[in-house]
């Protein structure tokens, strides 16, 4: 049996990235039964990719009762459906077995992994003071994508000196204001940017210089991705929504590496429920993004740790 809820959990404060803010963060959740057994897992539909909770639900109802994952793949495209239930059933084929999921996929151990922290898009004032607030932190993200990105990135690097710096573009820049913002970023340490471009116009990246790396991401979902983004990206920014799950996160983990792309691993705003399969692509990635619950007010029970160290893999009784 496949069941779909949708389950909304309270942020701490109102998010704001280039596209609009909000204040929950709504999810489906899904579990699957079988011989007395549960799995679970979660996605977060995401309008820019054209999904919906309603959209999304339909792909998951629509699916035959005892599919397994071999057959989703084919069944669903990438996206935040394939993902839920694609999760969903590596959890269960785990409980099944009576043993973890990195055992199951061939995997090491997990360990911690080092976090990105978001910073929310809002006056260079208060973004100064957040990133002073979060200075202790290793990692931090910034949203940008707008007419006043460096104020915005100045006042974050005197809020936070020491803390490395990855900033996401949101698809908000051009390849002009990409090239004239380069030297900046890399005066104020910044180690990377994500998507600069909209997806649909990044041919303007090929052959520009990249004093910082950029990481592809609204124009990486899955392994089919991997021949349009060659000349324009170092990095790829594997999300499970975005992959279809952990089935095909993992094999583009690999692909892309095969390639020579480094390896970021982010996430939408979602519960541990979500991190926790994205952990195990995560291990020994160049960039860790795994903050959604951090983000949250609230949190599913066995929520997953985050420490000194970074975000700590699952306990069974979470997922996997």
């Amino acid at each position: 049996m496949i069941e779909v809820t949708r389950d909304v959990f309270r942020l701490a404060q109102v998010f704001t990235i280039s596209r609009g803010s909000r204040t929950e963060a709504k999810v489906l959740t899904v579990r699957v039964t079988r011989d007395g057994v549960t799995g679970w897992g979660e996605c977060v539909p995401y309008a820019r990719y054209d999904e919906t909770l309603e959209s999304v639900e339909a792909q998951i109802r629509s699916l035959p009762e005892g599919i397994d994952r071999a057959a989703l793949q084919e069944a669903l495209p990438a996206g935040a459906a394939r993902n839920a239930v694609d999760c969903a059933l590596w959890d269960l084929e785990a409980k099944q077995a009576g043993r973890r999921v990195w055992e199951l996929a061939g995997l090491a151990a997990p360990a911690p992994e080092v976090t990105a922290y978001t910073l929310s898009l809002d006056t260079p004032e208060a973004m100064q003071a957040q990133a002073a607030k979060n200075a202790y932190r290793p990692l931090l993200k910034i949203k940008l994508g707008t007419p006043d990105d460096m104020p915005r990135l100045e006042a974050v690097r005197a809020g936070a000196p020491d803390a490395r710096i990855i900033v996401d573009a949101n698809e908000g820049w051009s390849a002009e204001v990409y090239a004239d913002l380069a030297p900046h970023l890399l005066r104020l340490g910044v180690a990377l940017v994500e998507q600069p471009l909209p997806a649909g116009e990044d041919e303007a990246l090929l052959g520009i210089d990249r004093p910082v790396p950029l990481c592809a991401d609204e124009s990486c979902h899955d392994r089919t991705s991997l021949p349009k983004l060659k000349g324009k990206y170092d990095m790829v920014n594997i999300k499970l929504d975005k992959s279809g799950g952990l089935t095909e996160a993992l094999a583009l983990r690999d692909a892309a590496r095969a390639e020579g792309y480094e390896v970021m691993v982010g996430c939408m705003v979602g519960s541990s429920l979500a991190m926790a399969p994205a952990v195990l692509v995560a291990q020994g990635a160049a960039i860790t993004d795994l903050d959604g619950p951090l983000l949250l007010a609230e949190d599913r029970d066995a929520p997953l740790t985050f420490d000194a160290a970074g975000v700590h893999p699952s306990a069974p009784e979470l997922w996997g």
